[in-house]
């Protein structure tokens, strides 16, 4: 085989080194010694040689500041997994400060700067630790056992607030923890069932806001007193409200996106006293989906969310005017953070610049590029653009989706198509980098539909509640039928050449796509995907089973479990006609590994191909470099066997 720059030598060795004792070699690419490949064909050498470019792209995202060196905290990646990085200014070397073999999920700077706290879970089980960063090292501040997460720190820096579930082994309690002393660590609140979670401290530090996430759409918000311990509930049960961004600004006002008295979420102050919504910036259709406010009080800068599009305004506390950030590239924005002096951290994402972290002055609304992440090679400007494609479904909602075209001077006539469905249900496909998947388009014209079904968020509580409980479950696979007839009606794509795949809720949902519309679809790959909500509900970790049940239903009434059952994948498995590919991780907390065993299995019992990669190292998704890149290339061979090749 022919080697190329020092880069790829050093992957292809680390390859070697991870492949099973039994691969072969040869003119074989060597396989991950966590994956279990079953009725998936030899990766050929060709295949990563051609991808290589699209595989070696890296993405940097803006995670905090650091106060005392005025500098930028981002995760990336320089080896296997996501890490912490410092850069020091704008466009500086990324230094690196965590080494761990697991990614890094978040992290947290003290006020002051004084410490650094992060938090990482084993082979994605999701039961995440807490770290400490001391000269360089992690000291673990958690047990080791419970699941915990990362909250937010006090205004003075003493106190750390986290969720753990060590009391039940179930859900989270709220505790305060002085990272010095973790051994203290003493419980604030018990909870008593739902997703708890501490979100930040009063100005004073007397008052800390919690927050319990029953559904989506209802969020129930408490205030604590740290001294007595007694909680005051702030939101009306019978009243379910949705609430993102919530902060305390420097003269003790609490602000929050909230969709309480509206369809959509608009900005404004939660009244301590009456415990009533008031807002102050509508934007009328669009969520306004998160904020910060600034060290001094003078400016909240949110996120508009323009079905997928984020567009970044600051509101001016003092004169009450708003204003847009039209310097950022067009994309998605995430993590928007200010800093003690001012400067507004933010990571941008889209598939015409990376994933990249941006600051932005509130002043002057000048932006600043910090990293510009290598895409092998490749110039991220020559990705397509995606382009809004919206419709009206079976029963005339309206909905919308993006659409990646290949370059029609290179890839003539009529494309195959994959749509891709993303998870959640409450998630939301946006226009954003696409990485590897670039290759599909760039190089093989295949072009890529990421719809946004009913259940999206993004477009209002009404929206997102319209696939609620099982009778409704399946009119968001209708509304993939009306993409379906749509998109076939197209010139440029070839309605002979469509496949379908998803992720977790966007797993099951391309075995039902494969179900009700096999006759027009080639093929479907579908990754760690729901195959039947009884087993599902009854298996997931029990920390989540109670979310789920508000979403799906609940397996526990009868006429609801019949009807769970009915809507299931796997009992009609014996009518999924065309080839299945699986994708699984065993350590899957959310969806068990057990659901695509039995999908599997039914669709082989019927003499189908279902092709399987399980990683006995990943949980919900591949995470870690060599998997996912292995992964790709297992894809590209189903793709290339059964939607542009055509075999059956």
């Amino acid at each position: 085989m022919r080697f190329g720059p020092a880069w790829q030598i050093g992957l292809i060795l680390s390859l070697f080194a991870a492949m099973p004792a039994e691969a072969e070699t040869g003119d074989i690419t060597p396989r991950p010694a966590a994956l279990v490949a079953d009725q998936v064909p030899d990766i050929p050498l060709e295949i990563v040689d051609q991808t290589r470019p699209y595989m070696e792209y890296r993405t940097a995202s803006f995670v905090d500041w650091d106060p005392k060196r005025k500098a930028m905290l981002i995760s990336t990646r320089f080896a296997e997994t996501r890490q912490l990085h410092r850069v020091a200014a704008p466009m500086g070397q990324r230094e690196q400060l965590t080494f761990a073999s697991e990614p890094v999920s978040s992290a947290r700077y003290a006020p002051d700067g004084s410490a650094l706290l992060f938090q990482k879970d084993s082979g994605g089980n999701e039961v995440h630790q807490i770290f400490a960063l001391e000269n360089g090292q992690p000291k673990l501040l958690t047990d080791g056992q419970s699941r915990n997460s990362l909250g937010p720190w006090s205004s003075s820096g003493k106190l750390l607030a986290f969720g753990s579930n060590k009391r039940t082994g179930r859900y989270n309690d709220i505790y305060l923890m002085n990272p010095a002393n973790p051994e203290g660590a003493k419980m604030l609140i018990a909870s008593t069932g739902g997703g708890w979670f501490p979100i930040d401290f009063s100005p004073d530090d007397k008052q800390l806001l919690v927050f319990n996430y029953v559904s989506v759409t209802d969020n129930q918000l408490y205030l604590i007193d740290i001294a007595g311990g007694v909680s005051r509930k702030l939101t009306d049960s019978s009243n379910p409200v949705a609430y993102e961004g919530l902060q305390f600004a420097p003269d003790g006002r609490l602000w929050a996106a909230s969709d309480d008295g509206s369809d959509v979420k608009r900005l404004g102050v939660v009244n301590l006293e009456t415990s009533l919504f008031e807002p102050v910036v509508d934007e009328k259709i669009w969520d306004i989906t998160d904020f910060d406010i600034s060290p001094d009080g003078r400016w909240i800068a949110f996120e508009v969310n323009q079905a997928g599009r984020s567009l970044l305004k600051f509101y001016d506390m003092k004169s009450g005017k708003v204003r847009t950030a039209d310097g950022l590239p067009a994309g998605v924005v995430s993590g928007a953070k200010f800093s003690p002096w001012g400067e507004l951290g933010l990571t941008l994402n889209s598939n015409q610049t990376g994933t990249d972290a941006y600051s932005i002055n509130p002043d002057t609304l000048a932006v600043t590029r910090w990293t510009r992440s290598e895409t092998g090679g490749l110039d991220a400007a020559d990705n397509v653009a995606p382009e809004l494609v919206e419709i009206e479904s079976f029963d005339g909602e309206k909905m919308s989706g993006f659409l990646y075209r290949p370059d029609p001077s290179r890839h003539k006539g009529r494309r195959p198509l994959i749509i891709n469905i993303h998870g959640g249900p409450e998630g939301q496909a946006t226009p954003r980098f696409l990485g590897r998947d670039n290759h599909l388009i760039n190089e093989l014209g295949i072009a890529i539909f990421y719809p946004n079904v009913r259940g999206s968020t993004g477009f209002g509580k009404r929206f997102v509640s319209l696939d609620n409980g099982p009778w409704r479950r399946e009119d968001s696979v209708l509304d993939i039928g009306a993409f379906l007839d749509h998109l076939r009606k197209d010139k440029r794509i070839d309605r002979k050449r469509i496949a379908v795949t998803g992720g977790s809720y966007g797993g099951y949902m391309t075995l039902a796509s494969m179900l009700h519309y096999g006759s027009k679809l080639k093929a479907g790959l579908e990754i760690v995907g729901i195959s039947n909500f009884v087993t599902f509900l009854e298996n997931t970790e029990a920390y989540r089973r109670d979310l789920r049940r508000v979403e799906y239903g609940d397996e526990r009434v009868p006429e609801q479990r019949a009807k769970l059952e009915e809507i299931s994948p796997l009992l009609r498995a014996s009518e999924i006609k065309i080839p299945l590919m699986v994708v699984t991780g065993a350590n899957d907390p959310r969806v068990p590994a057990s659901e695509a065993d039995q999908i599997i299995a039914a669709v082989r019992a019927n003499g189908r191909p279902a092709w399987h990669l399980l990683a006995e190292n990943e949980g919900h998704g591949f995470r870690k470099k060599a998997n996912a890149d292995y992964q790709f290339w297992a894809s590209l061979i189903f793709w290339q066997k059964y939607l542009l090749n055509g075999a059956k």
